[in-house]
């Protein structure tokens, strides 16, 4: 469908470059690239609206997540209204909670924007519930993410084969991925059917023209981190480098140019060294493993460092101890190679001192006071001071300046996450209240406070801090204590019980039995003294009971503050008239996360005077200067608050120049106009060849000279419809090869009226054996079909072994034929392979069920040549037939679509294919189930069925 040129609605797009680029997605499909800030979102409004006002188009939009549709959507009807179309009907959303088929057919009938989820819309357009050739054109979001084997580019092959004539517009605002591997670029572009790519950079000539018209005054305030912080982050920075330059030495043969200390402060550097490693994975060092592992632990406390309070940060300090340090018994090479460093120790030492310094004198006590020798520290956040000065300044401006007065002075106060919006709120509620001591002075006199502080919060944090610490203990032993029972536990024969035999190795972790300690040179209390340490133990200060708790009771709350305001935490609002309303925007300040496309509209409905970016963030500098350029009457003035030499500095201005790096590196790959070449695997104006079609149906492999059969239908699959979450049946429609979509009773792939097979991931058959549905499963296989077969198949990116699925030990019980045993599916990570394993499921499988055979594959590639060679010279399954398999006599066959709510049901433990039916029909939804007493479950689908329901719903989560 075409959009006449007489009814082209208005857009209002008041940059430059925003103008530029609509014009230029119009005319042509292309990948438009732009840099993240520049508002990515108005320029796919403007074009949603631009079909959307028309009233006879059909558009998808596809990648788009919850928070950008609800966005979307009230911007297209925000400009349905101002451009008085009437014929516009907004966004549609199709997801999971739309079920009726019927109902989805008749909406895509009916016209207008659609944003469906990516398993709904592959299924309707295989099934032609949507016709393909009636759509008038299909916009992505997050095109970065549309890989081969991804659904969205499973959805553009579809959309190309059928429709050949509507447009295609994708857009990415995250350059990096299009410039990793070997000309991606062209590939990505491959994947979305498009030829031609815009970039639109930050230093791109339009853009930086419209954006310097007006810009917006910027108010650069370095603050210094005290001496413990520099000196905290210097000693990670140590450990980080240490770390990798062991990885470097263990992994010579890998691409190790992104490894480094710079790379590692970025959240992707996980991602480029797992990458990297996940082929090889069962081949590297348990260190290797660890070093990874310990590598995000470092990052996360770098991020700590500098957003937590110094009593937070040490407590998270001492979870990180509690799961990293060794257990009692064990060795210092299976733990963490980090925590043995002088770098850690001084890590820990500061961290303590920044709370508390000092020993306490317990002979010296004075009740309500803090033990003599101990002192608490509570050392404040340097940005604390600075962002009370700030809105020291920002109140004072507003007297002094007048002509201000008219307009909305509203201060936005924007941090990297809640937890830090949090906190601030809490600082500013108490940052005028100082404890009655720190009041008093030399003379005995009350003087008033000369500055901010966060006396108040911090006392209470402390407060918090030593009433959590005895119950973490507790915690930290139990978890040792279940640690050491299951590793005891894992010995025991395969079905029987735990054989304990005593011998020299259980003494390991205690020491020797004391007749048996040799005596040391210098006397016998170092050799069998109480306070012997563990080998390879970390060694951590630690306050004995009696001191905490005088701690504990020199920091009581005063009756200040108590009095003081608390957080409000449920309000039945009734007289809310009486007692709210609406705020003065003069004195209104907003703390909020930084959250993406999201603070545009944050922007536009406060309308700020003042922002203040408590942590640096380059795509929100940029949303302050698009604001500022298409808001000429609005005056707006930044504080831009960082830590001087820090890696808050280091990260930001990495982040800047890995972006501009990326799209220098496309701008290169692109060349000149009109000369980048992509060759599309299927031109988007050209249908495939009639005759090819045909020959690649000819089934050449018929012996005995017989005559060459050929037959213009192509091979069929049946595919269960929860199977379109995975790659597979994405690859053989490439293949050439027909999908059919059903919902299946029996089986994931029917190849033939003979042959089917149930696919099954390593997690997903792990899962499979601890609930014992795989069981059922072949039971019902070998119960309808002459060859059932289980795929085993695995992750192309990773190496093709079973040992690196799962790197910690499951126990758990199999309620399937009788057998009670404990198992232990994978290998731990000090490669110790246990004897009851993934493998020796897998024998007991093919034990139980010989006819069952069984398919490795390495990747959904290799599943798809296995698939081809599996249907040669077999007949085409009947889809209905397929359908009729497993059903109850007289049940109806289900549709076809979305059963969200039936996956969820199945997996839960004791729920079969055999009672779900059952559940389904009698009870309502989910939470009626879980509020279900024993006995009812037990009446609808049995007592041992019953008693797994109930204990799932009903388990604690600490048991």
């Amino acid at each position: 469908m075409s959009t006449p040129a007489s009814s082209q609605p208005r857009v209002s797009l008041p940059l430059a470059y925003q103008q530029d680029l609509f014009e230029e997605v119009c005319e042509q499909d292309q990948l438009v690239i732009l840099a993240r800030g520049l508002g990515l979102l108005h320029i796919v409004t403007s074009l949603l609206h631009k079909y959307d006002a028309v009233g006879n188009n059909l558009v998808l939009l596809i990648g788009a997540d919850d928070r950008e549709n609800g966005w979307l959507g009230e911007a297209l009807a925000e400009h349905a209204v101002r451009s008085g179309a009437t014929e516009a009907r907004g966004l549609k959303i199709i997801n999971t909670e739309v079920a009726s088929v019927s109902a989805r057919a008749e909406m895509y009938k009916q016209g207008g924007i659609f944003s469906v989820t990516s398993r709904i819309l592959v299924t309707d357009m295989l099934t032609d519930l949507m016709d393909c050739p009636k759509i008038s054109g299909v916009v992505v979001l997050h095109s970065e993410r549309v890989i081969a084997t991804s659904t969205e580019a499973f959805i553009l092959r579809i959309y190309r084969q059928k429709n050949q004539e509507g447009f295609l517009k994708a857009f990415s605002d995250n350059p990096e991925p299009f410039t990793t591997g070997f000309s991606p670029l062209a590939t990505m572009m491959r994947n979305l059917f498009l030829r031609s790519p815009s970039l639109w950079p930050r230093f791109h000539v339009t853009v930086a023209k419209s954006l310097e018209t007006k810009t917006a005054e910027v108010v650069e305030l370095e603050v210094a981190m005290t001496d413990s912080m520099r000196e905290i982050q210097t000693a990670v920075l140590e450990c980080i480098e240490t770390s990798i330059s062991e990885l470097r030495k263990s992994n010579s043969s890998l691409d190790l140019d992104d490894w480094t200390i710079d790379s590692a402060l970025h959240k992707s550097f996980d991602v480029v060294v797992r990458r990297q490693l996940d082929p090889v994975w069962h081949r590297i060092s348990w260190k290797t493993k660890q070093i990874v592992n310990d590598l995000t632990v470092l990052r996360r406390i770098l991020h700590c460092l500098l957003t937590y309070d110094c009593v937070t940060f040490y407590q998270y300090l001492e979870t990180i101890l509690a799961t990293h340090a060794p257990p009692p018994g064990s060795t210092r090479s299976s733990q963490s190679p980090w925590l043995f460093l002088d770098a850690a120790h001084t890590i820990f030492t500061l961290a303590k001192r920044r709370v508390y310094t000092g020993k306490a004198d317990l002979s010296k006590k004075v009740p309500g006071k803090v033990p003599h020798g101990l002192e608490p520290t509570l050392e404040e956040l340097p940005k604390w001071a600075m962002l009370a000065e700030v809105l020291g300044e920002i109140e004072n401006d507003g007297y002094f300046n007048p002509a201000f007065s008219q307009s909305p002075r509203s201060t936005l106060i924007m941090c990297g996450d809640e937890s830090t919006c949090r906190q601030i709120r809490e600082f500013l509620q108490t940052m005028h209240e100082t404890p009655l001591e720190d009041l008093i002075n030399q003379d005995g006199e009350l003087e008033k406070p000369s500055r901010a502080s966060a006396a108040y919060m911090m006392r209470r944090k402390l407060r918090a801090y030593f009433a959590w610490k005895p119950d973490f203990a507790k915690l930290s032993a139990l978890l040792y204590t279940g640690e050491r029972k299951n590793q005891g536990q894992g010995q025991g024969n395969f079905g029987g019980p735990v054989n304990k035999i005593p011998s020299n190795e259980s003494f390991r972790g205690r020491g020797p039995p004391p007749n048996k300690r040799r005596r040391v040179r210098g006397g016998a209390a170092a050799a069998s003294g109480p306070n012997r340490q563990n080998a390879g133990a970390v060694q951590v200060t630690e306050e004995q009971s009696a001191q905490v708790a005088a701690l504990l009771a020199g920091v009581q709350p005063t009756e200040g503050e108590q009095n003081l305001k608390q957080e409000i935490g449920a309000d039945s609002f009734e007289n809310m008239e009486d007692y709210y309303e609406f705020y003065e925007m003069n004195d209104l300040i907003v703390v909020h996360p930084y959250d993406g496309d999201m603070d545009e509209r944050l922007l536009d409905e406060l309308r700020p005077r003042y922002v203040i970016m408590y942590e640096p963030d380059p795509s929100f500098i940029r949303r302050i200067e698009v604001y500022r350029s298409s808001h000429k009457d609005r005056e707006v003035r930044v504080y831009f608050l960082y830590y001087g030499k820090s890696v808050e500095e280091q990260r930001y201005l990495s982040t800047i120049r890995k972006e501009k790096d990326s799209f220098t590196k496309l701008v290169r790959e692109k060349g000149p106009p009109q000369s980048m070449s992509v060759t599309l695997t299927l031109d988007a104006k050209a249908v495939e060849d009639p005759q090819e079609a045909f020959l690649r149906t000819v089934n050449t492999r018929i012996a005995g000279g017989g005559r060459v059969a050929a037959t213009a239908v192509p091979p069929r699959v049946i595919v269960d419809i929860r199977e379109f979450r995975s790659s597979l049946p994405s690859l053989l429609h490439g293949r050439n090869v027909e999908v059919v979509p059903c919902t299946l009773t029996v089986g994931d792939y029917i190849l033939s009226p003979d042959i089917c097979v149930e696919r099954k991931s390593v997690q997903d058959l792990i899962s499979s054996f601890k609930d014992g549905r795989l069981y059922t499963q072949c039971e019902n296989m070998l119960l309808y079909y002459k060859n059932p077969m289980v795929l085993i198949e695995f992750d192309q990116n990773k190496s093709f072994n079973l040992e690196v699925c799962c790197p910690y030990p499951v126990s758990d019980k199999t309620y399937s034929y009788g057998i009670n045993r404990t198992v232990q599916p994978f290998a731990d990570l000090t490669g110790n392979m246990g004897q009851h394993d993934l493998q020796a499921k897998i024998v007991l499988l093919t034990i139980a069920f010989p006819k069952v055979k069984l398919i490795w594959s390495s990747s959904p590639y290799q599943t798809a040549e296995i698939f081809e060679e599996l249907k040669r010279n077999q007949k085409e399954p009947d889809p209905l037939e397929a359908i009729k398999l497993g059903l109850e006599p007289g049940e109806e066959i289900a549709g076809v679509y979305n059963r969200t709510p039936q996956e969820v049901l199945r997996s839960i433990p004791g729920i079969d294919p055999k009672n779900i039916k059952t559940i389904m029909s009698e009870v309502e939804n989910l939470v009626e189930l879980s509020n279900m007493e024993e006995k009812d479950i037990a009446a609808l689908i049995g007592d041992d069925a019953g008693k797994q329901v109930h204990g799932f719903f009903n388990r604690s989560a600490f048991s």
